[in-house]
C-alpha cells in the first residue's frame, strides 16, 4: 500500500515501496513463466535452471514485476479510496537498483462525481412547423424532373433555361486559345452553373446549328491563376437542343417510388417532411439541452482528459490547414489557445455527464442501433462496401461511433425528462437554426 498521498482536487500524487523480497518473489514467478516456454541451447523445454533464466530475461520479469506490484497497489488504493482513473497513471521509478526495495511514485487524475441532476428544472424550447403543401408539389415536381427524358427538339426551337445543349466551344483571351478551354459535343444543362457566370445565360435564346461568340469574365478566385479575372471570348456551335419532357403527375408515377396511388405519395412526402421537421427540432433542443448542462452543472474536469482533447483538436486544425500555404483565410487558420482550452473543457465536461448520466440510467448502444449507424454513414458515400469494411477492421472507429450514439441517445433520455415550451415557426426558420 501506498506511504504517502497528496490529493488536490481531481489530481492525486502517491508514494510506495515495493520491497525487494517481493520483487524478486515476483520476478521468479515469471520467469518460471518464461522457462515452461523458452528454449535454450543445452536444456530441454521447462527445464532450465532459474539461475540461467536470471540472466538471460532478469531485466524483462523485474519489469514486468515491478508493473504488476504497482498495478496491485493501485487497485487496492482506487477500490479503497472509490475513486476511478480517468487514464493511465504517469509512473516514477527513477534511481532503483536491482536487489534494493524499488520506491516509486504515481500521478493521476479521477473522474468526478456526478452531481444529482434535477431535470425538471430546466426548460428548453421545442420548435414546431406545419406542413406547407407547397413543399410537398415541389418533393412532386422533383420526382417528375428526375424521371424526365430529354428529348431532341427540331431546329426552330430555341434553348430555355433547363434544356440540355450539345455544343462545341472554343475559348481565347485575346488572340491566343487557352488549355482546357476547347470541347467538342459537350452535353451542357443549362441554368445548372457548370461554366462560369455569364456564358449558360447567352446560349438561352439560340437555335440548333447556330454559331456565335460568348463574352464572360472569369471570376478573380478562378482556380487557374493565368485565367483569373481576365476577359474572355468562346467560339460556340449548337449542335442539339434537347428540351426535358416531364412525366405526367398520375398513380402510374407514383408507383416507380413505391407508393400505388398520387394520393399515397403525397402522404408518404408529407410524413417524411414531418420526421424531417422533428429531427431538425430535436437537434435543436439537444444542442440548447448542452448548453444548459454546461452552465448549469457544476463539475470539475480531469486535467488529463481536457489536454488529450486539446492536442486532438489542435492536431485536427493543423491537419485541415496544412494545405493552405497563405491561401486560406487569416481568420479561418488562426488558433486561439484560449478559446479552443475552454471548448475542449467543455466538451470534456458534457462527455462526462452524459457518459455518467447515462450509465446511472441504463442507457444502451444496441447492435440495431450500430448498424443503423453505419448504414446511415455507408449511404453517404458512392462505394457503400469499403465503409463497411472499414468498421469491420477498425474496432477503435467503431467504439467511438458506438460512444456517438451512447451520447446522442442520453440525451435524448435526458429530454424526455426536461421541460418543453413549443415555439410556432415556419420550417425554413426551423432548418436555418438546427
Amino acid at each position: 500500500m501506498f506511504k504517502k498521498e497528496k490529493i488536490k482536487d481531481l489530481h492525486y500524487s502517491v508514494t510506495g515501496v515495493i520491497s525487494a523480497a517481493d520483487l524478486q518473489a515476483a520476478s521468479d514467478e515469471i520467469l518460471t513463466e518464461y522457462g515452461k516456454k523458452a528454449k535454450m541451447p543445452g536444456f530441454r523445454p521447462g527445464h532450465i535452471p532459474l539461475s540461467v533464466l536470471r540472466q538471460k530475461f532478469g531485466a524483462s520479469a523485474y519489469g514486468e514485476a515491478i508493473d504488476k506490484l504497482m498495478n496491485k497497489d493501485l487497485n487496492e488504493y482506487v477500490a479503497s479510496k472509490k475513486i476511478r482513473l480517468a487514464g493511465a497513471p504517469k509512473a516514477d521509478l527513477a534511481g532503483w537498483e536491482i536487489g534494493k526495495d524499488a520506491e516509486y511514485s504515481l500521478e493521476f487524475d479521477i473522474l468526478p462525481t456526478l452531481p444529482t441532476i434535477d431535470l425538471e428544472k430546466f426548460t428548453v424550447t421545442k420548435k414546431v412547423t406545419d406542413v406547407d403543401p407547397a413543399e410537398i408539389e415541389k418533393s412532386l415536381e422533383n420526382i417528375r424532373k428526375n424521371r424526365s427524358t430529354a428529348e431532341k427538339q427540331d431546329e426552330k426551337y430555341k434553348a430555355a433555361d433547363g434544356d440540355v445543349a450539345v455544343i462545341d466551344f472554343k475559348g481565347f483571351v485575346g488572340k491566343e486559345a487557352f488549355e482546357g478551354g476547347e470541347a467538342k459535343k459537350h452535353h451542357l444543362i443549362l441554368g445548372s452553373g457548370a461554366f462560369i457566370p455569364g456564358f449558360e445565360d447567352q446560349i438561352i435564346g439560340h437555335k440548333t446549328g447556330d454559331k456565335f461568340d460568348v463574352n464572360v469574365k472569369f471570376p478573380k478566385e478562378y482556380h487557374a491563376e493565368n485565367l483569373a479575372g481576365k476577359d474572355a471570348r468562346f467560339e460556340v456551335e449548337i449542335h442539339e437542343i434537347r428540351k426535358h419532357i416531364l412525366p405526367e403527375l398520375n398513380d402510374e408515377l407514383a408507383k416507380t417510388v413505391g407508393q400505388e396511388s398520387v394520393a399515397a405519395l403525397r402522404t408518404h412526402i408529407e410524413n417524411i417532411l414531418k420526421d424531417q421537421y422533428t429531427e431538425a427540432a430535436q437537434r435543436e433542443m439537444r444542442s440548447e439541452l448542452l448548453d444548459i448542462l454546461a452552465d448549469k452543472i457544476k463539475l470539475d474536469v480531469p486535467e488529463t482528459l481536457v489536454s488529450q482533447e486539446f492536442e486532438m483538436a489542435k492536431s485536427e486544425h493543423e491537419r485541415a490547414h496544412a494545405h493552405c500555404d497563405g491561401h486560406c483565410k487569416s481568420d479561418d487558420h488562426k488558433w486561439d489557445e484560449k478559446k479552443e482550452r475552454k471548448e475542449a473543457e467543455r466538451r470534456v465536461k458534457l462527455g462526462l455527464i452524459l457518459a455518467e448520466w447515462g450509465t446511472q440510467n441504463k442507457v444502451e448502444v444496441t447492435r440495431e442501433d450500430l448498424q443503423q449507424a453505419v448504414w446511415a454513414e455507408a449511404a453517404r458515400y458512392p462505394n457503400p462496401q469499403q465503409v463497411f469494411e472499414f468498421y469491420n477492421k477498425n474496432q477503435n472507429a467503431l467504439a467511438m461511433l458506438r460512444g456517438m450514439i451512447f451520447e446522442r441517445k442520453a440525451l435524448d433520455a435526458m429530454l424526455a425528462g426536461v421541460k418543453t415550451k413549443e415555439k410556432k415557426v415556419k420550417a425554413e426558420e426551423l432548418f436555418k437554426q438546427a
